[in-house]
């Protein structure tokens, strides 16, 4: 069976022949950059800079290379630009990052230094702005840099927090049906990210592709205005979800079938320990909202919606489910509450796992290859029975994880298969 096949059946709670597995068809089911080169290496591959394919989080390219060796089933239909704002794709420059790495990166990605010797990203890549993302001496990825403005009460508009919500393009049409078209040849299951529908994704809420947000931007004040001014929040939510349904028509109209699973939103709503809100806030916030989307989605195609929310969201479990979402990631295995044997138990008929197959905090970056196979077995173990389990580990995999490591997870996923 090919990987679609196993895919499909997999996400619709049949056992599949083999375990389905992602490395890299999201933003948050990735690889840095630095570890690919590592697997590179490791594999005996062509030396040649990695393609950043998100710059944000410096995510690289799982070329079909290592497709092929890691066995991956699913592949992502990307976005035209990027979280700064400018175009993601060909032609490309070489770049030298700050921990000595050459990548390849799009003719847009413009830095310039501080006076620490951070490196800045500026929103479209225009250098003329202020910048909207740093990254430390010390770090391997970009955080976003807050330029929320004076807040004048009186003054609030919705509209200013939807700058960057509008209707899908004529020439955005034509790429999304071409590129789904390339992914939908790979055989392999497709993923796509098609924007619009980050309800308050803290990953979006700074702004960072644009050059001068208004609105709330800053992360503290949209966490305070959950409580202070959830009717703003509310019309936000609203006029996006409008606008988003409506782009889904348009796009469905040329994507049809090319993809499987498509990227709903990444707010979290977990900490290690707790929730950010209560369950009644999410109702009320959150759940009309997530449904009025989904619906559209169910009724109108064949796409599965795919839900990103870290830490400890066992409490909302159940309304994710209710709010009609297919997939839940990356299931945070190590956060308080989220134990694998009852979420897959409590919820596993109605959620497919994707992720949660190996802690990446503590286990992967410090145990050792043996505990780290011993895991990844273990897990798949309780994930896997009956399908509803998409391999991935708990969030992308960072810089200077052990190689080792890395390797122990594709073996293992291999003994587990059967393959080794």
């Amino acid at each position: 069976m090919s990987s679609k096949q196993q895919f499909d059946k997999t996400v619709n709670h049949k056992q599949p022949d083999r375990l389905v597995v992602d490395f890299g068809s999201t933003s948050v089911t990735g690889i840095h950059v630095l570890s690919i080169q590592n697997l590179r290496k490791y594999y005996g591959l062509k030396d040649k800079p990695v393609r950043v394919t998100d710059p944000y989080q410096m995510l690289g390219e799982v070329d079909k290379e290592l497709i092929e060796i890691m066995g991956i089933d699913a592949v992502s239909a990307k976005g035209p630009k990027n979280s700064f704002g400018f175009y993601n794709h060909e032609p490309l420059k070489e770049y030298l990052t700050p921990w000595g790495q050459n990548v390849l990166v799009p003719v847009d990605f413009n830095t310039t230094k501080d006076e620490n010797g951070d490196v800045l990203m500026h929103p479209e890549g225009d250098i003329s702005v202020g910048p909207s993302g740093r990254m430390p001496v010390s770090s391997y990825f970009f955080d976003a840099i807050i330029r929320q403005q004076p807040i004048n009460e009186e003054e609030l508009d919705p509209k200013d927090n939807l700058e960057e919500y509008g209707f899908v393009s004529e020439s955005n049409l034509e790429y999304w049906k071409t590129t789904t078209e390339k992914a939908r040849a790979t055989g392999k299951a497709v993923v796509a990210g098609l924007g619009g529908t980050a309800l308050g994704d803290i990953a979006h809420v700074p702004g960072i592709k644009l050059k001068k947000p208004k609105g709330i931007r800053d992360i503290t004040e949209w966490y305070m205005s959950i409580l202070m001014r959830p009717d703003y929040i509310r019309a936000i939510f609203e006029r996006q979800t409008e606008i988003a349904v409506e782009n889904y028509a348009r796009l469905h109209e040329v994507i049809g079938d090319n993809i499987d699973a498509v990227f709903i939103c990444g707010t979290d709503f977990g900490t290690q320990d707790s929730t950010f809100c209560a369950p009644e806030q999410f109702d009320d916030l959150w759940l009309p909202y997530y449904r009025k989307v989904n619906d559209w989605i169910h009724a109108n195609t064949n796409w599965k919606t795919f839900k990103h929310s870290c830490g400890a969201v066992e409490p909302f479990m159940s309304r994710f489910i209710e709010a009609g979402f297919d997939i839940i990631n990356p299931v945070q295995i190590n956060a308080t509450g989220m134990d694998p044997v009852h979420l897959k138990k409590t919820y596993g008929k109605d959620l497919v796992f994707w992720g949660g197959g190996i802690d990446t905090q503590v286990t992967l970056p410090y145990a050792t290859p043996e505990k780290v196979r011993s895991e990844v077995l273990r897990l798949c173990d309780i994930f896997a029975k009956d399908g509803g389990f998409v391999y991935n580990t708990v969030h992308n995999i960072q810089a200077n994880v052990p190689v080792d490591n890395i390797i122990a997870i594709v073996d293992a996923i291999k003994e587990f298969n059967g393959e080794s």
